[in-house]
């Protein structure tokens, strides 16, 4: 796997990673009790911090990277071990 893959590949997974942990620790003006401007949703974050989203998905995406290039050079599981692309029924 060249360098141009891993980085691709890293990229890819850490932006899945923060659309995942977007939602987390997210309040609302409802739960933290602050007064809602006019015109703003009722589902708009009052506490949005994007540092620390992006340093959940950093880890996230790197152990979940870790974990797929591991597979990659071991080969624990491959595209042989799956029944549907096996070749065989």
């Amino acid at each position: 796997m060249n360098l141009y893959a891993i980085f691709a590949i890293y990229f890819l997974m850490w932006v899945v990673c923060a659309f995942v942990m977007l939602p987390f620790g997210i309040r609302t003006p409802d739960e933290t009790g602050e007064v809602m401007l006019k015109g703003q949703a009722d589902s708009a974050p009052s506490n949005f911090r994007p540092g620390r989203v992006a340093l959940r998905a950093t880890i996230l995406a790197s152990i979940l990277f870790g974990l797929y290039y591991a597979n990659y050079v071991q080969g624990w599981v491959t595209a042989d071990m799956l029944p549907k692309y096996s070749g065989t029924r």
